[in-house]
């Protein structure tokens, strides 16, 4: 990027030009002065004063009227938003519903839902959906529903939903408070963006309002950008304040190596204690978090993993505390790498670090996205006591689709040690379906020379991309990495390195009576360059066809070709690992899911091909089974083998994965997980009894324990049992 593209941005972020396109037409759902018999079953007269909203199919044939009938209605009063969906069937036994769990997220079962862009952003929402069994799922969409997972599922919210199931179908009614929303009011009038749908699982069939053409992929629905817009007035975000006290009790037994590494130090403490959390909303636009003792206990674990690839595997964050429009922080380096990474906050080596507590602030104010955050951690054993600090800023300018933003994080130790660092970015929708992304930020911190004016504690980048799935699309990417670059608070996969990316795609929707609905041929990968001497260091390129039926199947094929320079010896396991050199291979990877029509659904990979200087194949299964709303198992088991003839070394390494769900109502449900990893020769046990009578109000229990499988595989000998957990964790939110 050169020092004329940034001005450009600084001087747009300084004066805050904008121009905002707003749509021609809006929709004004009817404000009610009566009270709304809340039952599931939308049938009295205030409803059928209300004309249901004109649904399109989305899929499998985009366009065509709704082979169901659905009547989808919108109303309002001065304190809740109100969505009822009458959703008809012409064969009762037509009703999927697999599921009570809290915050699933599966294509298994019928839904019904809503999205809302309660800031009217155009890149941000809030989604909140049901089934016939009355499962509340809410999630948070960001960067306009693109990317590979673009929703965040941690997120919760204060809200209800009742449903009702007939011989004529199911029926649903949600009752959403304007303050677990956060807005605008201008002149008495607030503007929402939203989108609602409902999805018939036997068909793989979903109808929309507003139409939305599905070239955009499997998340085409979910973009706030293509969202109507509504109009409410004269309505009021109530500010609550939500106090949420929580106390915690078990017992934890673990063992470590000494420091002589001679043998296993067992430890034994019991669990206790109490923490607070402080949620206000300082208006209906600005939401506070504040923290005591913050408690971070995981009550989820996280899956296992074998990593086969020279860099550290990434998490996703499920920690509450972070989760309201966490996407107000994002600073995205491309990929996973981000200048801003929450679970770097409270762990030190993967161990949990004591967090004394924190605040936030959330929100957006004027065309402005507002992220202010601090937490103090305590001492570690190779830390001190420290502080993170992070200021997040975006402005929306010329068009709705466009920003700028910059970004400030700092992480101060009490023994002097500190990293900072500062960035700049925007995205600008340049015409059509076409964006350019560019950033650029610096990383300061003690022990090195921290000179401003040159690369090396730089990171720099710049994106070009045509958002499309049908006829032409395109992503062409450069960054580059200083030898010093090193976020604190972030994550970063590799050091001081160049990548040029690009992506090159064609696609198509055939029309009936063709069994497939969308499909593309695509050519993608990367090169990544040494900054010294500009000899590539890793590549990946290859060509791959990725293709949707009208049943709901689907996958892709790929193949590729690989180009790697290992510097220091790469270890897979104990005994197997790549040494030094320059490595020339290739590989070719296929998957498939299936149709979600009935009760069993899975996912199948395969990849093999030549490996460095030897090969591997490695396959998964991921199967997913509901015997009835009550009860549902779900597995996963990942198989990889490794050969280096040469050097008479074999890898052959198992995950599984196990978990069963017993849900006796959608309040009340009991979890067992347990996985088994053979590369690192542990299997993980969690179990999990959770009571959720209402959203704030938790009851866990929670016992993991951590086994070793092979005891003899070093010395000194390992202990059957590296750890063990009993929690019990009681949550209640006042709402004052």
């Amino acid at each position: 990027m050169n020092k004329s593209c940034v001005g450009l941005i600084i001087l747009l972020f300084c004066f805050g030009f904008t121009v905002l396109v707003t749509a021609d037409e809006f929709y004004h759902p009817k404000k009610i002065t009566s009270a709304i018999e809340f039952d599931g079953n939308p049938d009295e007269p205030l409803w059928d004063s209300i004309e249901p909203l004109p649904l399109v199919m989305l899929t499998p044939v985009f366009g065509n009227p709704p082979s169901e009938r659905s009547e989808i209605r919108i109303c309002y009063d001065d304190v809740c938003l109100y969505i009822s969906s009458r959703n008809y069937v012409s064969e009762p036994e037509m009703v999927q519903s697999t599921t009570k769990k809290r915050d699933f997220f599966e294509a298994n079962t019928d839904w019904f839902g809503i999205i809302l862009d309660t800031f009217n952003d155009n890149e941000n929402a809030v989604a909140f959906f049901t089934t016939p069994s009355g499962l509340r799922t809410d999630v948070a969409v960001f960067n306009d529903a693109e990317g590979e997972f673009p929703i965040n599922v941690s997120w919760n919210a204060f809200w209800d939903v009742k449903t009702v199931e007939t011989t004529q179908g199911w029926f649903a009614e949600m009752r959403i408070p304007f303050s677990s929303l956060r807005f605008q009011e201008i002149d008495g009038e607030v503007t929402m963006g939203f989108i609602t749908f409902r999805w018939i699982a036997k068909k793989s069939e979903q109808v929309n309002y507003p139409a939305i053409d599905p070239k955009w992929g499997d998340w085409s629905a979910w973009k706030p950008s293509l969202a109507k817009k509504m109009v409410l007035k004269n309505i009021r975000g109530r500010n609550p304040v939500y106090l949420t006290p929580y106390v915690l009790g078990g017992y934890g037994r673990s063992y470590e190596l000494n420091d002589q590494e001679t043998t296993y130090l067992r430890s034994e403490a019991p669990a206790h204690e109490i923490g607070l959390d402080l949620k206000y909303s300082l208006t209906s636009n600005l939401t506070m978090d504040i923290t005591l003792n913050t408690d971070f206990a995981q009550v989820e674990a996280d899956d296992e993993q074998i990593n086969l690839t020279r860099f550290s595997l990434f998490f996703p964050e499920k920690r509450q505390f972070f989760q309201e429009r966490s996407s107000n922080f994002d600073f995205s380096l491309g990929g996973n790498n981000n200048l801003f990474y929450s679970r770097s906050i409270g762990l030190c080596d993967d161990k949990p670090v004591r967090l004394y507590g924190g605040a936030r602030l959330v929100g957006r104010v004027g065309c402005w996205d507002l992220g202010v955050m601090s937490m103090q951690t305590a001492a570690a054993e190779t830390l001190s006591s420290e502080n993170f600090s992070v200021l997040r800023l975006r402005r929306q300018i010329i068009n709705p689709n466009s920003y700028v933003g910059s970004i400030v994080t700092s992480r101060l130790g009490k023994d002097g040690s500190y990293n900072t660092a500062y960035g700049i970015d925007g995205i600008f929708k340049l015409f059509g379906a076409d964006y350019l992304r560019c950033y650029w930020t610096q990383t300061f911190e003690n022990g090195l020379k921290n000179d401003a004016t040159s690369l090396n504690p730089t990171r720099v980048g710049a994106e070009w991309q045509r958002r499309t799935l049908k006829d032409l699309g395109y992503t062409f990417a450069f960054s580059r990495t200083g030898v010093d670059f090193n976020p604190g608070m972030g994550f970063l996969e590799r050091e001081d390195y160049s990548e040029l990316k690009s992506r090159l795609l064609y696609g198509w929707q055939p029309k009936e009576p063709s069994p497939l609905r969308q499909h593309y041929f695509f050519l993608d990968g990367y090169s990544i360059f040494d900054n010294e001497d500009q000899s590539v260091q890793s590549a990946e390129w290859g060509p791959g066809w990725n293709f949707a039926r009208r049943s709901g199947a689907g996958g892709q094929l790929t193949a590729r070709v690989f180009r790697e320079v290992v510097d220091d010896s790469i270890s897979f396991s104990d005994d197997v690992c790549v040494p030094p050199g320059r490595y020339s291979f290739y590989g070719m990877q296929a998957t498939y899911y299936t149709a979600p029509g009935g009760n069993m659904v899975a996912v199948f990979a395969l990849q093999g091909g030549s490996f460095y200087d030897g090969w591997r194949l490695s396959g998964s299964i991921q199967p997913l089974y509901s015997f009835s709303s009550d009860l549902e198992l779900s597995g996963y088991y990942e198989y990889n083998h490794v050969v280096f003839a040469d050097r008479d070394q074999r890898l052959n390494a198992h995950i599984v994965r196990c978990r069963a769900l017993w849900m006796l109502n959608t309040q009340l449900s009991v979890a067992a997980f347990v996985q088994y990893n053979s590369a690192a020769h542990t299997t993980m046990a969690n179990f999990r009894l959770r009571y959720n009578p209402r959203e704030g109000n938790d009851f866990y229990l929670v016992y993991d324990e951590e086994v070793n499988s092979n005891r003899y595989r070093s010395l000194p000998v390992v202990p059957y049992s590296t750890n063990r957990t009993v929690l019990l964790k009681y949550t209640y939110t006042f709402i004052l």
